[in-house]
């Protein structure tokens, strides 16, 4: 049994060598990622009580970045001083976060493989799934995998877009086709997930949700912020039990 979805991996190693091009097909997502470090660095403070006026304040903790792509979480989270281990499906997005970590001299693992194909020796703190749920074949599979890789009262981020009419206008007809943020064919709308649906999956593999926010994009200030809104874009906090 697998997770990988062979279309979606091909969709992203085509635009691979843009991942650190800021004004490039990444753009939305290099816009979007200071909300997201920010929150998960907020509760990354509460559930392990460390102070963030700590220089290197994730020292000691083992992150594992699935579906890390060029590394946009990666390298944040290991200047933070965290040991970051980055998998993703395409080997050709490995190449580009290992070359550019290298530069940025960081000592990040990189490694092609999906979550279920990794040896459950190593377990980790915290387990981060940015934007990849929509992207992957039987969820469940998936979360079952992550379970098995995260440590007890592990903490695990996962970020993904809702199934609503509100996230087809948004997320597609506006990202893909009016403001072409995203390459059309991107997202495919059917495989957007609930809020509900996701919190039910979490449950029944003994996930407690610590907390889900919405993030919503202002288009005046051309900036990301959290909200209770959870139309489009939300991200769920949950402990392995």
């Amino acid at each position: 049994m697998t997770t990988i979805n062979k279309e979606e991996i091909q969709k992203f190693s085509n635009l691979a060598d843009e991942w650190w091009d800021v004004n490039g097909k990444f753009k939305p997502l290099h816009m979007f990622n200071p909300v997201r470090i920010e929150y998960i660095l907020e509760e990354i403070s509460k559930h392990f009580k460390i102070k963030r006026e700590k220089k290197l304040f994730l020292e000691n903790l083992n992150i594992l970045d699935i579906g890390c792509g060029g590394g946009l979480i990666s390298e944040p989270m290991a200047r933070l001083g965290a040991n970051v281990t980055g998998i993703d499906a395409s080997a050709k997005n490995i190449k580009v976060a290992s070359l550019h970590s290298k530069k940025s001299n960081l000592k990040i693992k990189y490694i092609n493989a999906s979550p279920e194909k990794m040896g459950e020796k190593e377990k980790f703190d915290i387990i981060l799934n940015l934007e990849i749920v929509e992207h992957v074949d039987n969820i469940d599979l998936y979360i079952q995998s992550c379970k098995n890789l995260l440590k007890k009262n592990g903490l695990m981020f996962t970020a993904t877009i809702n199934r609503t009419l509100m996230s087809y206008v948004k997320a597609i007809i506006g990202a893909e086709y009016i403001l072409r943020w995203l390459p059309i064919g991107t997202h495919d709308w059917n495989k957007f997930v609930k809020p509900e649906e996701l919190q039910k999956k979490l449950d029944e593999k003994n996930f407690s949700t610590s907390d889900i926010k919405g993030l919503e994009f202002n288009p005046i200030l051309q900036k990301w912020k959290k909200s209770n809104n959870l139309s489009v874009n939300y991200i769920i906090s949950s402990v392995k039990n």
